[in-house]
């Protein structure tokens, strides 16, 4: 199921987010590894602009002198990819028929944060992005895919009232049930009880007429 990054304040939100995690877990690190950090897919309005987020985990420090950054682009997972952005001591916007100067770096490498930004979203924007991430000393090379998806028009809000309702009439059913168990049970013990009663007055009543017997011999010479 797609992410729908609303637009505007929730965007930022998002954002804000993503980047604190990776902050967190940067200070936090206990092994020499990275990790990208970025979500799986977004769904996005045709003619928006769309915050795509990429962040990173590294036990190291960013140099500018050695990290290197790509950002490509791929019309399915078979498709060749084209790099429109990277990273060799500045951030460079690579010319793109695709994009031409609609994309534009909207990150802050000091909090290791390499999200981009796509104005007036097109059709033909749909795809899967890249982030490629090289942070020496670490060894490995950083990975993040994005799905995007642009669809002409959202789709309309779930509405959740009948899973609401199915919700309430099941939880209805079980209480119904738990309390006849429980009367049930109450029932059955409440007679058990009277049974017992009935057999200790019996026990009693057999005793005194045995009692009484033995006392009227006891009298006769």
């Amino acid at each position: 199921m797609p992410i729908l990054l609303h637009f505007g304040k929730t965007q930022w939100a998002s954002s804000l987010k993503l980047s604190c995690v990776a902050l967190m877990v940067f200070l936090a690190c206990p092994v020499n590894s990275m990790d990208v950090l970025v979500p799986p897919q977004i769904l996005t309005l045709n003619g928006t602009d769309v915050r795509i987020p990429c962040a990173f985990t590294s036990c190291y420090k960013l140099d500018p002198s050695k990290f290197a950054m790509n950002w490509t682009y791929q019309e399915t997972s078979n498709s060749t990819e084209e790099i429109f952005m990277t990273y060799k001591n500045k951030i460079t916007p690579l010319k793109s028929t695709r994009f031409g100067d609609r994309v534009i770096f909207s990150g802050n490498l000091d909090k290791n944060d390499l999200s981009i930004t796509i104005s007036n979203v097109q059709l033909t924007d749909e795809g899967i992005y890249n982030c490629y991430v090289r942070n020496p000393p670490d060894r490995i090379r950083g990975h993040g895919i994005i799905q995007v998806f642009v669809p002409t028009e959202l789709p309309p809000p779930r509405d959740s009232t009948i899973a609401v309702a199915i919700g309430a009439s099941v939880g209805g059913i079980l209480a119904l049930l738990i309390l006849s168990m429980v009367v049930v049970k109450c029932i059955r013990r409440h007679k058990n009880q009277e049974l017992i009663s009935d057999e200790q007055k019996m026990e009693e009543e057999g005793k005194a007429d045995g009692e009484g017997g033995t006392e009227e011999a006891t009298k006769q010479p």
